[in-house]
């Protein structure tokens, strides 16, 4: 089972959607667990009765998952994790999605705010501590292009520390038809990745579309 929190949201609810379509069962997670169920009803409603998908809060989401997925906005981000940390399990995979917008504090969207740690994923396995192997991973999909029945075209690079985590990760890109995962080396990479985002913004207002994305050439697959 995969717990999304942030599954509610745009890209969390996207993904959540394309894994349930893929036959994977998926755990909705929210501060408000009616919330969570509403979310995974209507999914019920737009992937057929046989998806298995639930909501619960983001507390028993976790509790419930060794493979969790974090599609929040930044500025909940370490908070959200400290409240979490104890119910994460002993080994759990955490994939974090997270982008430091400046959006996050009422700034553009197109930019980065700078983090500490050096990236929002790097902050993330700080918070969490070493019983959880983090990787970063689904920063350039699209929600829209997610949540809508149009074909993904969009490779997906995964940064981790952890062989498991990095695995974990690439896994569950490539059952979104159309994505391939890339394996961006290190953790620290993240930061590259997550600015990476930003530009794609970018693209999206200055082309006026909804779902550009990324693809690496040259790799021969």
């Amino acid at each position: 089972m995969i717990a999304i929190i942030g599954g509610t949201g745009p890209e969390g609810s996207g993904l959540a959607l394309r894994w349930v379509r893929a036959g994977e069962s998926v755990i909705i997670g929210s501060r408000d667990a009616e919330r969570a169920r509403a979310a995974a009803a209507r999914m019920v409603e737009t992937a057929g009765p046989l998806a298995s998908v639930e909501g619960v809060d983001n507390a028993t989401a976790v509790k419930m998952c060794d493979v969790v997925v974090l599609t929040v906005p930044f500025a909940g981000q370490a908070e959200l994790l400290k409240q979490l940390k104890p119910s994460f399990r002993p080994g759990t995979v955490l994939i974090d999605a997270t982008v430091p917008l400046a959006a996050a504090v009422g700034g553009r969207p197109t930019r980065l705010l700078g983090v500490w740690q050096g990236s929002a994923a790097e902050q993330a396995a700080e918070v969490v501590g070493k019983n959880v192997a983090v990787a970063a991973a689904f920063h350039s999909l699209s929600a829209s292009v997610l949540n809508s029945d149009q074909p993904v075209d969009c490779d997906v690079i995964v940064c981790s520390d952890d062989e498991r985590a990095r695995q974990a990760a690439s896994e569950l890109a490539t059952k979104i038809p159309g994505v391939r995962a890339i394996d961006g080396g290190k953790l620290e990479n993240a930061r590259i990745v997550e600015s990476m985002t930003a530009l794609l913004i970018t693209l999206n207002i200055r082309y006026k579309v909804h779902g550009a994305g990324w693809r690496v050439t040259g790799l021969g697959n």
